[in-house]
């Protein structure tokens, strides 16, 4: 078995490292979990504990397929997640109905202790638009059911889709409380942006306790997202509709810029075998399709997925390709760091698929689902020059202004941004520079809070108060918990947003704070009556 030590000495090349060499030597391994199995297959496993302890979901559908998903885990944070170092064999069925009267797929699958005994099924030539439920087996016990469906025609125009978004769930800061009343809504989708684990280290006093230190290793990872799927709530909510995921920066190591560590003297190579551990995991434990399986430390997750002509969502990815973020990371104004042409937070492939779908996208709603805020929002106090956030679009100036140059150049059909990260809600207007009042909108910013980040979040009128009077983008902040649903038509986009009184304890009471409305042709947010 390879070591770390065995990584680095076969690839430093007097005293440098040649990361060419150092992913090629972890692709070849990272490589090994995904051949195929040989040899024995145990078809009859006995569990003395529920295998299916961390639920099931779908994700990722198009109008003829989705990916069903679950990993077999007795004992989610026990050694292996309670499995034998053998591989099982998983049967799935997919169904029109419910009660599995009326059975349209199924089949089996090996679940492998290279992957951790997840399966990711991606089942194919299913009807468009409608739902199917689905379930799992495994020896003598059964998963529990969940619902999935397929996504409308590329021909078709649908009256009307309703989703959610949501990011940031730490564990030790809340109960997901969100996800309870998210269950009770009829939607289409969820998309998570990010932040869906935490990589800390267990800390007393909190509501909830991490389990174990700061996680490093693949077992580390893969026991953390073990803990978060085996909250009830979540896994509920992964059972009701099928989710697109994205990652921020926790899910591998805060504010991370692709090989970069934001920790001055940590070693390339132990970094970048973190970060396979990391992605290599985050494909466990979610339901993404083949072509989303890591390379070594390298994870393809941008991708496309269209609801019909109504709506072209580009899910991205602005950690693993961004350069380093410029000025130390730190809040400052938009100096010549920040507006360097040479900083990029997509990267120049991700870059020019994004263009290229923009252009190609016959949609009449076009919505970028990523991680971090794209408004330039100012967070000084008042009388300080204005300072931005350089983990932010704002270090990205340059590209963040010839993006919003090009939707209005392209006359791109209705651009929507959709964000996690910050732990409270706001709604921007967005210019190509927004602190020229004058410009025309050109696209509108959701930005939901976190699930829990943050606890219950303060008020802070006086911050409130101050942000919106210095960034006339700004239509709406707030800074409690919950999430966003989102209803769209061919002739309206409305966001809600549903927050949460207490995520601290049980009982927390979910209410509409806000709501904003985006009309078909005319940029801009505009709070409903």
């Amino acid at each position: 078995m390879f070591k770390k030590s065995d990584l680095r000495a076969a690839i430093r090349h007097e005293g440098h490292l040649s990361r060419r060499l150092f992913l090629g030597c972890l692709s070849s391994v990272a490589a090994v979990p995904w051949l195929p199995h040989q040899g024995w297959v145990n078809a009859r496993p006995v569990f003395q504990q529920n295998p299916f302890a961390l639920g099931v979901a779908s994700g990722d559908p198009d109008s003829r397929s989705v990916v069903l998903w679950t990993r077999l885990a007795p004992d989610p944070v026990g050694v292996d997640g309670g499995m034998p170092p053998e591989a099982v064999e998983v049967r799935w069925e997919v169904a029109n109905d419910e009660n599995f009267t009326d059975i349209v797929a199924a089949g089996t699958r090996v679940a492998r202790p290279q992957l951790g005994h997840a399966v990711h099924i991606e089942v194919e030539n299913l009807e468009a638009d409608r739902w199917y439920w689905y379930r799992f087996h495994a020896g003598d016990a059964t998963s529990p059911i969940g619902r999935t469906r397929t996504l409308p025609a590329g021909d078709v125009l649908p009256a009307q889709m309703t989703f959610a978004f949501a990011s940031c769930q730490n564990y030790e800061q809340g109960l997901f409380t969100a996800y309870e009343q998210m269950a009770t809504e009829e939607l289409d989708l969820v998309f998570h942006l990010g932040d869906y684990i935490y990589e800390g280290s267990g800390r007393e006093g909190k509501t909830r306790q991490h389990f174990g230190p700061e996680i490093e290793s693949l077992a580390d990872y893969r026991t953390r997202h073990a803990q978060y799927r085996s909250d009830p709530l979540l896994h509920a909510m992964h059972a009701r509709c099928p989710w697109f995921v994205t990652w921020d920066d926790h899910e591998f190591d805060n504010n991370y810029a692709n090989e970069v560590s934001e920790k001055e003297g940590v070693d390339p190579a132990e970094f970048l075998y973190r970060r396979m551990n990391a992605y290599q995991a985050y494909y466990e434990a979610m339901p993404l399709r083949r072509r989303s399986m890591p390379r070594g430390a390298d994870m393809q997750l941008y991708r496309r997925a269209d609801f019909g002509r109504l709506a072209n969502f580009l899910v991205m990815d602005t950690r693993q390709y961004r350069t380093d973020q410029p000025n130390d990371d730190s809040q400052v104004p938009l100096n010549e760091a920040a507006l360097d042409p040479q900083n990029t937070i997509m990267g120049r492939e991700q870059k020019q698929w994004l263009y290229q779908n923009l252009i190609a996208s016959p949609a009449t709603w076009n919505v970028l689902a990523q991680q971090v805020m794209m408004g330039m929002v100012t967070m000084s106090q008042k009388g300080d020059p204005d300072k931005y956030v350089m983990d932010q679009w704002p270090g990205y100036a340059h590209e963040r202004m010839e993006l919003m140059r090009f939707l209005q150049d392209r006359k791109i059909s209705n651009p929507v941004v959709l964000t996690g990260d910050i732990h409270s809600n706001w709604v921007n207007d967005l210019r190509v520079d927004d602190r020229q009042v004058e410009q025309p909108v050109v696209a509108t910013e959701f930005v939901g809070t976190s699930i829990t980040s943050g606890g219950n979040g303060e008020a802070k009128p006086y911050f409130h108060d101050l942000l919106m009077a210095n960034n006339p983008l700004l239509k709406f902040c707030n800074f409690e918990r919950g999430y966003v649903k989102c209803t769209v038509t061919p002739t309206q986009w409305r966001s809600d947003y549903m927050v949460v009184s207490d995520v601290l304890q049980p009982g927390g009471e979910v209410a509409c704070r806000a709501s904003f409305v985006v009309e078909n042709g005319q940029a801009g947010a505009q709070p409903t009556a």
